[in-house]
This record gives structure tokens, sequence and C-alpha cells, in this order.
């Protein structure tokens, strides 16, 4: 085992190699991803004799955009805090973020005694996201893979019925627990909760037309009312020196 002293902030030369390295791999491999994301259907269309014409394509776009176009505002923005630049590439390359990735980051930052927006923080996102990348593939490839079948048979219908109606709330359920104690601040926690539900049980249910941009509402209102309610007197005092903003001890096994 051996020791490695590194200065967690931002004038690390050995992080700023970090940044940079991270943000152009990370561009070049969104860039490639994409490229082939769309291959697929480029050739359907171009090559395969497909009857599908650009007013067909702009109409599928402008549909995908209407139902889904908010989250690509809303996503990076929410996240980015926690994850930081370099867990953003890895998060939209693997997705599954809000269920799988975001609970990881979270979990490991919390284990460490990170807080999100540091630099350790941000590391212990890049490792805790290679770590559910890697469980989840290994599990894909022995549950899905080579027991996908026989696990179906035998687990019962109800089971399924039940996983399938109640996983998906209680994951995230426990990920904004996570988020608000690993964050905790009950000024903020108020004004958020008070903001998402004037908009689920008063705005959508008054105006149903606003119901795809609900969540975009939510967080940008939770947003500028958080900057405006903010204590600005804690803010105006000095900040004490941070466990991880200083020299830490990296431990290398």
């Amino acid at each position: 085992m051996t020791t490695v002293k590194s200065t967690v902030n931002s004038a690390d030369p050995a992080l700023e190699q970090f940044d940079t390295t991270t943000a152009r791999w990370g561009r070049l491999t969104m860039i490639a991803g994409l490229f082939f994301a769309l291959a697929g259907p480029a050739y359907l269309v171009l090559f395969s004799g497909l009857d599908v014409d650009h007013a067909r394509i702009w109409t599928a776009l402008l549909a995908i955009a209407g139902t889904f176009g908010v989250l690509w505002i809303v996503e990076p923005l929410t996240y980015y805090p926690i994850l930081g630049q370099a867990s953003m590439y890895q998060a939209f390359m693997i997705g599954n973020i809000s269920n799988k990735l975001l609970p990881s980051a979270l979990i490991a930052q919390a284990a460490i005694g990170a807080k999100a927006g540091t630099r350790r923080g941000e590391l212990a996102a890049v490792m805790a996201i290679s770590g559910a990348a890697m469980v989840h593939l290994v599990s894909l490839l022995v549950l899905v893979g080579l027991l996908g079948s026989w696990l179906v048979s035998v687990v019962p219908a109800d089971v399924v019925a039940v996983v399938q109606t109640y996983i998906l709330p209680s994951v995230l359920g426990a990920v904004l627990v996570q988020a608000i104690v690993s964050q905790w601040n009950l000024r903020m926690t108020v004004v958020a909760a008070v903001v998402s539900a004037a908009v689920v049980f008063v705005l959508v249910p008054a105006v149903p037309a606003l119901a795809f941009f609900g969540t975009a509402i939510a967080v940008i209102a939770t947003a500028v009312l958080a900057w405006f309610l903010r204590d600005r007197s804690a803010a105006a005092e000095p900040a004490a020196p941070r466990r991880e903003d200083s020299s830490d001890d990296v431990r290398i096994d």
C-alpha cells in the first residue's frame, strides 16, 4: 500500500490536468456515442428504402422534444452540482442517473464525509459511478445474460408486479432522503418542498397543459427562490477551512 500526498483544490496541477483530460475525452466519447446512436436510424432512412421523408423526421423530433426536451435542461442543472464535470460525462453516457448513478455518488460522498461541489466530492462521485457501472454490467451478464429466462420463469407473477409498481418510487424516495441529509439546509429543504407541492397539487391540476413542464418549473422556481431567500449573513462570514479543501492523503491500494 502506498500513500500519495495530494492537495485537493483547484490549484493542484494534477487536478487541473485531470479536468483537462476528462473534458477532452469526455467530449470525444459523447460525440462518438451520439454518432453510433444515430448511425442505425440514419442507415434505415438513407439506405433501407423505407418511406420516411424529412417532414416525418421533423415531426417525430418535435414530438420527442415536446415530451423530453425540458429534461435536456433540467437534468444537467440538477446533477452537475452533485456530480461535477467528470462524472457528468460518465453519467450521461451510462444512463439511469437518478435511480442508479446519483444514489451511488451520494452514498460514496457521505461515506467519506465529502460535500458535493468540492473536489473530494467530485472524485468520490467518479469512483462511485465507475463501481456502479461495473456492478451493473456484471449483474446484467449473470442475471440477464446467463439466468434471465430461468429467473423470470421461477419468480411469481405477483412479485414481478409488486417490483414494477413500487421499486422506482422506493429508489427515488431513498435518493431524495439521501440528498437532503447530505446537503442539509432546512431553509432550502422547506423551499423545495413547498414549491414542489405547489406545482404538483395546485399548478398542474389548474393548468393541465403545464404537466410536461412541471419538473422544469419546480426546479427553476426553487433555484430562484433559494437564491433570494438564502442566508446572506452566513454567506458574508468568512468560511473556515474544510478538510476536503486542504491537503489530504489519497491512499492507493
